[in-house]
């Protein structure tokens, strides 16, 4: 049953079916493989272009004891929507609404001094005390405190929590390979991680979390677990990389379904060119459909001549360049209908392709497929039962 129109039924140019009791089913896979760690939900991008609000929803239902965005705008808009639990933001930048996300009683992260003074003002400012995560660069590169500069921030950080302005909550790092089984740098930031840890609680810190663990590391690390564990795309039903096995092997099911509806179906002769460049000239005489969805609707460019989508039980492939609001597919004679199902993909049980089937396709990854659906492909939501 669907929320917001009668599945497969809709006279809907597209759509992206969310089936929740997958999601949930995920969440609870995860929780088994981590039984002594919470679970975080991320839900930053959308919940990875599956719908934040009615995915963290469904992810708490299932035992996600803590949700997590990238941005504060996501924490906030989270909150406005009635979500009250445990919530985490870590992207931030200078100028950014902290004092709305104190007052929220969001968790922020913070990698410097001058995010601590900012967050520390507002506080101030609000009357509220602050929940604050110290995050630390344990070799990713990207956000997080360096090495050398940790004594500084936890020494600050300390400080200003014994003014009442804030509380250190969590103690945080993000692996950079994780995904990649037996890679050198997993066991060098691990390492780092717990020398991190422990200089911090040497000197005081008392946090309720410590977390390093992303989707791979929960599914094949125990060791990196700690009090909590960080799930994105495994919540989705996506494996986080080939290395590790498929959703199938890893007990995942794929949330999203991609189709849309033929919008005309034709034939043409031989030697016929389509679509821009005329990369694709039809072989012979053959029927072509066109598909109602384009790169402005996330379906990458880059698989041009490549994407593969289900229509009558056969896999076909893109034929010729995706445009910006349709692609094209040789039928190969076939005789569909206007209106008939096309599936981009899906769990794959369907004899449909996969998400991970179009991101080798594109040349990219599973995560860039789901999340950059757009806005005009609406998603509906199914409670499939169990």
């Amino acid at each position: 049953m669907s929320e917001t129109a009668p599945l497969r039924s809709a006279p809907l140019r597209a759509r992206a079916e969310i089936d929740l009791d997958a999601l949930r089913a995920n969440v609870r896979t995860l929780r088994a493989l981590a039984p002594g760690a919470d679970l975080m939900a991320v839900v930053k991008s959308d919940a990875y272009g599956h719908g934040a609000v009615r995915c963290a929803r469904a992810a708490v239902e299932a035992g996600a004891t803590w949700l997590g965005t990238a941005t504060p705008e996501e924490a906030l808009a989270l909150r406005a929507a009635g979500l009250s639990g445990r919530l985490m933001c870590w992207l931030w930048a200078p100028g950014g609404p902290w004092r709305e996300a104190v007052e929220a009683e969001v968790d922020v992260a913070v990698s410097g001094m001058w995010a601590l003074r900012e967050v520390a003002d507002a506080a101030r400012d609000v009357g509220v005390r602050a929940r604050v995560q110290l995050k630390a660069d344990t070799g990713l590169g990207r956000n997080g405190c360096q090495p050398d500069d940790w004594p500084e921030l936890v020494a600050e950080a300390l400080r200003v929590e014994a003014e009442g302005l804030l509380t250190v909550t969590g103690l945080w790092s993000h692996f950079a390979c994780a995904d990649e089984p037996g890679h050198p740098s997993i066991e060098a930031q691990l390492t780092r991680f717990r020398e991190m840890v422990a200089y911090a609680e040497a000197q005081g810190v008392r946090p309720e979390v410590r977390h390093i663990a992303n989707s791979p590391a929960t599914l094949t690390r125990p060791d990196t677990h700690f009090d909590l564990v960080r799930t994105g795309i495994a919540v989705y039903g996506i494996s986080p990389s080939p290395e590790l096995g498929s959703s199938a092997d890893l007990g995942l099911r794929p949330v999203m379904r991609l189709s849309a509806s033929l919008a005309l179906v034709k034939h043409v002769s031989g030697g016929h060119g389509v679509s821009y460049g005329h990369h694709y000239v039809t072989p012979g005489d053959t029927t072509l459909g066109l598909v109602p969805v384009g790169y402005a609707d996330g379906i990458p460019r880059h698989a041009s001549g490549t994407g593969p989508v289900l229509v009558g039980g056969k896999w076909r492939t893109v034929a010729g360049r995706v445009a910006m609001d349709q692609f094209v597919v040789d039928l190969g004679g076939d005789e569909p209908a206007a209106g008939d199902e096309v599936v981009l993909f899906g769990a794959g049980d369907g004899g449909e392709p996969t998400a991970e089937d179009w991101a080798k396709a594109a040349g990219t990854i599973a995560y860039e497929i789901v999340t950059r659906i757009g806005t005009r492909v609406p998603r509906v939501y199914v409670h499939t039962g169990e």
